[in-house]
């Protein structure tokens, strides 16, 4: 079983994670926003609000997410927080779609979901606790 094994985004430097149009965290040409973290913290549009939420300067040093505990653990709440609790009680699939939303879901990557899926129910079965319904994105 694959758990929390990376720290950095397989081949996540090779891809571009910068979305011009947000002019609220603008890229900096230098720095890559790939994955970091638990929840692997992606797009400037994430670094430049946690940043400013943590206390960090997400849009210039994005690596800290990677190499400071304390920062990667405070982005990964942050994330949680903002993004998937609000939808936790629409199911497993919900919070599929509020990580990974378009690279995954709506036929995005559909091995990926079964995968998180069988993973899941893995661990519900190790807690004795039932998957719930709305399993899927």
């Amino acid at each position: 079983m694959i758990d929390f094994c990376y720290i950095n985004e397989i081949n996540g430097p090779s891809r571009d994670y910068c979305d011009e149009n947000d002019t609220q965290s603008p890229c900096n040409p230098s720095k890559g926003y790939f994955g970091r973290g638990p929840i692997q913290l992606s797009w400037n549009f994430n670094y430049g609000p946690a940043g400013r939420s943590i206390g960090f300067d997400g849009l210039n040093n994005p690596e800290i997410v990677a190499t400071n505990p304390v920062i990667s653990f405070r982005t990964a709440l942050w994330y949680w927080m903002n993004n998937v609790q609000p939808v936790i009680g629409q199911g497993f699939g919900a919070t599929i779609r509020a990580i990974n939303g378009a690279l995954e879901c709506d036929g995005g990557n559909p091995d990926t979901v079964s995968a998180r899926v069988r993973y899941y129910t893995q661990y519900c079965n190790q807690l004795g606790v039932a998957p719930g319904d709305n399993l899927r994105c």
